[in-house]
């Protein structure tokens, strides 16, 4: 698949996965669901989700340490700045045979162009939060943070 049509895929999970309003609740659901199919696979994860700067779900698995707390922030930021997943992000980059440093002119350490976190849309709102999830190589972390997502919808 070329780099455009996987963008183009992206862009579409992003137009799929819409919520019609967002729940603490949602985000527990949403978090154990995330940690019971990391556990049915064998991964070792740390999960994350935040809406509106307050983190309402952060779980860390055996198995992780505290870096995937820094790749968690540093994903964060990126879809939070951008308005996209990391992974559409990491893509575009890719694409682009660009990095955060050349394109936006921002740090490495403040920004991770890696998959994993995925936007928390609402309907007629926009994005207010992420789900995120680190541990697993970038399509992988990806990957499981939509599979889930959609499940849930």
């Amino acid at each position: 698949m070329s780099s455009e049509n996987v963008l183009q895929e992206l862009l579409k999970l992003e137009e799929e996965i819409v919520f019609s309003r967002f729940t603490n609740e949602m985000a527990v659901e949403i978090g154990l669901k995330l940690y019971e199919t990391a556990r049915e696979l064998g991964k070792a994860i740390t999960i994350d989700i935040t809406r509106n700067g307050q983190r309402l779900f952060h779980l860390a698995m055996e198995g992780t340490a505290a870096d995937n707390e820094q790749w968690i922030r540093r994903k964060n930021n990126v879809v939070n700045r951008f308005g996209h997943s990391s992974y559409y992000i990491s893509n575009m980059l890719q694409a682009s045979r660009s990095t955060f440093e050349q394109v936006f002119e921002v740090s490495g350490a403040d920004y991770a162009a890696h998959g994993g976190a995925f936007p928390i849309i609402i309907r007629n709102v926009g994005i207010v939060g992420t789900v995120t999830v680190s541990g697993l190589p970038q399509k992988e972390d990806h990957e499981l943070a939509v599979q889930v997502l959609r499940s849930f919808l």
